[in-house]
């Protein structure tokens, strides 16, 4: 009777072990459970640690609560100012509720995937190809919202989209450079003349000012000497000032004029003798 007892003991004991074994589920600390009872969902969602379900009535989902990182295939559209671009971009999201991720959507990952390209094509019809390059800001929030709007009621939570890259076709990429060439051009040119009129400026007040002293100019004739000759050149240009050569024609002229005949007495000219 013993030996029976003992015997049924140890069975129940190790259909208990099995069972537990069987039953024991552990659910990661970035994890929720979700338990369907007959195909019915339970209402409590499994936290972290150590859970028991029922063998062959309840069967356990695992959802992932960490934040997702997927990349949204390039996409080829057609912009407000038609232009032919490919943009890529990037999203990040997680799931907020673990029931309706189980629920309400087959597979959340692949909904979220869809949605992000269609918004992002429909967002590239919408914008100018000068906002798709330098206002990505904007153009990132509207994404997210479009995005975000559906994937709510899936119990996803859309944390942030970021377009990666815009890429253009060769002729626009070439037209574009020749323009930032114009305009870089231009600026240089309009840079050079707004120095050119300054220094103008500044050498007519200059020689304003050595007009009214002449030894100024030969003040500054001297320095300029002492600058080219500080550079130990063999050579030496000399600059002549053009006052200087007009004063030695001016001189010149004064030599070369004849002297002017001396003025003589004026009296009665003599009276010739009349012929016979």
């Amino acid at each position: 009777m013993v030996e029976e007892l003992l015997a049924a003991g140890a069975a129940v004991a190790a259909a208990g072990f099995v069972y537990v074994v069987s039953a024991a589920r552990v659910v990661k600390q970035y994890e929720r459970g979700v338990v369907f009872r007959l195909g019915r969902l339970r209402e409590n969602v499994r936290p972290p640690g150590f859970t028991m379900i029922v063998p062959g009535v309840d069967r356990l989902n695992k959802v992932n609560m960490q934040i997702v990182t997927m990349p949204v295939p390039a996409q080829d559209g057609i912009t407000r100012d038609n232009v032919t671009v490919r943009v890529d971009a990037v999203i990040y999201f997680r799931v907020v509720d673990a029931a309706d991720a189980v629920i309400k959507v087959e597979d959340y990952r692949f909904a979220v995937s869809q949605m992000a390209q269609t918004s992002l094509r429909s967002i590239i019809g919408k914008s100018d190809l000068d906002d798709l390059l330098s206002n990505r800001e904007k153009l990132n929030e509207g994404l997210e919202l479009m995005i975000d709007s559906p994937a709510m009621g899936w119990g996803v939570q859309i944390d942030r989209v970021e377009i990666k890259d815009v890429s253009l076709p060769e002729t626009m990429k070439r037209s574009m450079a020749r323009q930032a060439e114009a305009d870089r051009e231009r600026r240089a040119r309009v840079i050079n003349a707004d120095a050119e009129l300054q220094a103008s400026k500044k050498l007519a007040q200059a020689a304003h000012e050595m007009s009214e002293e002449p030894a100024a100019l030969q003040l500054r004739l001297l320095q300029t000497v002492v600058a080219v000759a500080a550079e130990k050149n063999s050579t030496l240009v000399l600059p002549f000032p053009v006052e200087l050569l007009r004063f030695l024609e001016k001189a010149q002229q004064t030599q070369a004029l004849p002297p002017a005949p001396p003025a003589t007495a004026a009296g009665p000219k003599p009276e010739r003798p009349a012929a016979a």
